[in-house]
């Protein structure tokens, strides 16, 4: 029996990209010339739900009653315009009605609820928003608006990137979640179930794949799988994913399988092969890193002799059967990293399986995905980048690593500068010190537009105790770099770490203004320390002062450990200060304001100078140039004209270099001998070349005609090279 693979996505995760795993799944079996099918329930349940018809039938069935607040009753009242209108929006959000923008914006078109009291403080964090973005900004407040409605009058448990998401959430016991799978299907999930209908019947699969990333598709993935077992038993239906991979690798509830024939943990493509190979021959019995249910039991089974498969075999991912020309951008918060994962549409890539750091103590880093590393060759990532971008018709990308090595963004950014591809993209980082000047200058060139990294909490006490391996003085160095290359840097903070005292909280507020004020960060994000069982904090507490609050392993997922922390610090009351203050910053504003200001109750003065960061950005940068460090031109060919100069009976010859750059244009004067070997060499050492010269290489060709090329590197000449595009990587 030949397999037919359906492999979905379950609502909901994003509104604006679909995400990858589904992706990469389809991608690997096309290695295998295995035929699938792929879907994102998540965004055509969305479009279902948004529309004339979706919106009628909801105003129908929603109970309206005096517990109802008047917001809810506002919206009920005004439901002939928000029926008349959401068509519209939707394609607006699409990108394929933009002149809807200029009557969205004169702000009498969309019917407006709670979400637009919003507006006024809103219009000076925005600043003067152009009239799409503006547009867009008013459009997801009036969706967010229906979907306060939803929730209160319909649907308690909708949320648009996750659904029931509290049922999902350190679920140690099965039984909550399983009660409300006996419930009638909500409204939601009636719409979810008429689409898994159509599509079962159209595709008729043998193998039902469901990807679960996140708590929020844990209830709707099994909605979808109950639907199956209970109208097409001959299915096989299996679960992978982020969700699985971290929170049920301790799996005991037999009732899951009520559900799911199977469930696999971590890379999927060796486990899928293998049941694959299980569905179509009953006899085989060969599993990889799969749960399943034998003689009324939950066992776990890993007796495949397949290794995983390398990063260079996994294929490309495979964008085909998603609708992605239906994809919706929405402008929901000011954060600026935040928006680019709600507003566009990107392709998403790793460079690496895993970590190469690996050490950092909060981190799950004994599970497979961050403790195996293996990189991906720069070659094959821009293969892959080629291929999608034909596929999908996209060049944005977006490389999902825990953190991507600076050895192989360097390679990856000269591979596309090599290739001449137009590409826009983003990543995660560690705030590393080779992340020097003119790499951030390198990756900026080759369409890098933003980074993120976890400064965690800015204290080099508690930095070393995460093992975090950089230092406070570092991230302030490496995110100028970055700034000055005008790639836009997000910085991940932390509170609550174990042992952390108010006055450690104080003074990493302290150097979050200071990293802020001093225009080297652009977006941050506050957030609480949670202690997990597969992280060294989680697995050895008490070398990290703290105590589990319970041993005992549920039968379900296991993941969030609740624990005491022998400070007997209330860390959650500096939630509020902290993320108040951090939205200031990140709008230039408040830099003068006492830190005690942003809290209500009383916090002690900082120990922190006021002019740390600026004195750790004053330290001046090492000129020693290593001799195997890679020197690349970035700039094209100058036009070249010789001159003679005289002074006292003396004459020499000259040449006059111009060069053009995308802003400017700019003129070298060197004499004559050394003009032409600077000619000669920046053609060798064009970015477009497969081979790059090294230092050592250059002055070893400059000394073998010439003298002292110590002086002429240092020279005026060369220094206006170095600022517009001569490199040292």
């Amino acid at each position: 029996m030949k397999t037919k693979i359906f492999i979905v996505t379950p609502p909901f995760t994003q509104l604006n990209t679909p995400y990858p795993a589904s992706a990469y799944i389809k991608g690997f079996l096309n290695t295998l010339n295995i035929e699938s099918v792929q879907a994102d329930l998540g965004i055509e349940v969305i479009l279902k739900l948004f529309s004339k018809v979706g919106l009628s039938e909801l105003f129908e069935i929603a109970t309206i009653d005096d517990a109802v607040s008047d917001n809810s009753k506002r919206i009920f009242a005004l439901q002939e315009e928000y029926i008349k209108t959401i068509d519209a929006v939707i394609r607006f959000l699409q990108g394929k009605n933009p002149t809807l923008a200029l009557q969205i914006c004169q702000e009498d078109y969309l019917p407006e609820a709670s979400r637009f009291a919003q507006l006024e403080e809103l219009d000076w964090a925005f600043g003067t928003m152009g009239t799409q973005d503006k547009g867009k900004h008013l459009a997801t407040l009036y969706l967010e608006d229906i979907s306060d409605f939803i929730v209160e009058c319909v649907d308690a448990n909708f949320g648009f990137s996750r659904y029931a998401e509290r049922l999902g959430r350190s679920a140690n016991s099965f039984d909550e979640l399983y009660e409300a799978l006996q419930q009638e299907p909500t409204y939601i999930d009636q719409l979810l179930l008429s689409i898994l209908k159509e599509r079962i019947e159209a595709i008729q699969p043998t193998l039902f794949l469901i990807s679960v990333p996140f708590p929020g598709n844990l209830y709707s993935a099994f909605r979808s799988a109950q639907w199956i077992k209970n109208h097409h038993p001959e299915i096989k239906v299996t679960m992978g994913g982020g969700f699985p991979n971290t929170e049920l690798r301790s799996l005991s509830d037999e009732r899951v399988f009520e559900f799911f024939d199977y469930i696999t943990l971590d890379d999927g493509e060796v486990p899928v092969e293998e049941l694959i190979a299980n569905v179509e021959n009953s006899a085989h019995n060969s599993f990889k890193r799969t749960f399943l249910l034998e003689e009324g039991k939950v066992v776990y089974k890993n007796n495949s002799l397949k290794p995983d498969y390398k990063q260079a075999q996994v294929g490309t991912p495979d964008y085909s059967d998603l609708m992605l020309d239906k994809y919706i951008s929405v402008i929901e918060i000011v954060n600026p990293m935040h928006r680019m994962w709600s507003d566009g549409r990107w392709n998403k890539l790793t460079m690496a399986h895993g970590c190469y750091w690996g050490k950092c103590t909060f981190c799950d880093i004994s599970l497979d995905y961050i403790k195996i590393y293996e990189p991906v060759a720069a070659s094959l990532l821009c293969d892959r980048m080629e291929q999608m971008m034909e596929q999908t018709g996209e060049n944005g990308f977006h490389y999902v690593d825990e953190a991507a090595p600076p050895a192989l963004m360097r390679a990856l950014a000269l591979e596309i500068l090599r290739r001449k591809l137009s590409v826009t993209w983003w990543t995660n980082i560690r705030f590393e010190k080779s992340f020097s000047r003119d790499l951030c200058l390198l990756l900026k060139a080759s369409g890098c537009i933003a980074v993120s990294g976890g400064l965690e909490v800015a204290s080099d006490r508690l930095l070393k105790l995460i093992d975090k391996g950089v230092t406070v003085e570092q991230v302030a160095r490496v995110t100028r770099n970055f700034t000055e290359a005008g790639i836009m840097v997000h910085c991940y903070l932390m509170y609550g770490y174990p042992t952390q005292t108010v006055q450690e909280t104080v003074d990493s507020l302290e150097m979050v203004r200071q990293l802020f004020e001093a225009g080297v960060l652009q977006s941050g994000f506050w957030h609480q320390f949670a202690m997990t069982a597969h992280s060294p904090v989680g697995i050895h507490p008490e070398k990290f002062g703290v105590k589990k609050k319970t041993e005992a392993i549920g039968t379900f997922a296991n993941n969030d450990i609740d624990y005491i922390d022998s400070t007997g610090i209330e860390h959650e009351k500096f939630s509020f200060g902290l993320k108040k203050s951090l939205f200031n910053f990140m709008h230039g504003i408040c830099f003068d304001y006492d830190l005690q200001e942003w809290f209500e109750f009383k916090i002690p003065k900082t120990k922190i100078s006021g002019d740390y960061i600026f004195n750790a950005l004053e330290v001046a940068d090492d000129f020693n140039i290593k001799p195997a460090a890679k020197i690349v031109w970035l700039g094209g060919k100058p036009s070249v004209d010789y001159v003679t100069k005289s002074k006292k009976g003396n004459s020499w010859d000259m040449m006059s270099l111009t060069f053009h750059d995308k802003k400017e244009s700019f003129t070298i004067q060197t004499n004559k001998i050394e003009g032409e070997w600077l000619v000669a060499i920046l053609a060798k050492i064009a970015v477009v070349n497969t081979k790059v010269l090294t230092f050592q290489e250059i002055k070893a060709d400059f000394e073998s005609n010439l003298e002292d090329f110590e002086l002429f590197w240092h020279s005026k000449p060369i220094n206006t090279l170095r600022e517009f595009g001569v490199l040292v990587l």
